[in-house]
């Protein structure tokens, strides 16, 4: 089990919470996904490492950032 953490900015409500997870839970191979608006958190599981970049692209198509990118 791999786990990776990554900071989005732009999120503002549950939508985008919901907007983030969904795309995000998309990505090949993550088994699951917590977004925590306060601190803008996103924590990635899956059974292997994921493309980080997969993760990134996920992240803006979903209409955020991920901070550091």
């Amino acid at each position: 089990m791999s786990t990776a953490t990554y900071t989005v900015v732009g999120m503002t409500c549950g939508h985008c919470v919901n907007a983030v997870t969904e795309e995000v839970s998309a990505v090949p191979g993550v088994t699951a996904v917590d977004v925590d608006l306060a601190s803008g958190g996103l924590t990635v599981t899956s059974s292997e490492p994921v493309d980080e970049g997969a993760v990134r692209a996920a992240v803006e198509e979903a209409g955020y950032e991920v901070a550091g990118s």
